[in-house]
Formats: structure tokens, sequence, C-alpha cells
């Protein structure tokens, strides 16, 4: 496992702690909770953001009329 020094914030810190009281887990387990939710999140946008730009490349973009049908769509649906 690996290990790693961070520092926080001063708020950050304090709410960190209160945080670990209430749950009854260790700070790093919450740190590394955090990390594990944002590096899953941004790897996803990552991926979807690589892959629109192999389409766009590809020449796969919507047609005028798939535009049209989903504007029309929203504006239906907006109010």
């Amino acid at each position: 496992m690996g290990m790693m020094s961070m520092r926080l914030p001063d708020e950050l810190s304090e709410q960190l702690s209160a945080l670990a009281d209430a749950t009854g887990r260790s700070k790093s387990f919450l740190a590394g909770q955090a990390i594990r939710d944002f590096i899953e999140r941004e790897s996803w946008q990552i991926s979807e953001i690589t892959q629109a730009v192999r389409e766009a490349d590809a020449g796969d973009f919507a047609s005028d009329a798939e535009v049209s049908e989903i504007s029309a769509k929203w504006q239906t649906h907006a109010g």
C-alpha cells in the first residue's frame, strides 16, 4: 500500500476530523475514499471525452434532422 502526505487548509482538516469522529472511520480512510471517488468520476469524464473526440475525428456527427428533433423535444418539455 502506498503512502502519501498532504497539507490541508485548517478548515478542511477540521471538517475531515469531525466527519471521521461522526462516522467512526479514520481520516485516512475518508481521504482515500474521497480520492477514489474523484478518480472514478474524472476517469469516466476523460473516457467520454476521448470517445467523443474519436467520433468527431471520424466525422460522426448528428444530422440536421436529429438536432432539430432533439431541439423540438426540449422546447416542448421546457415549458
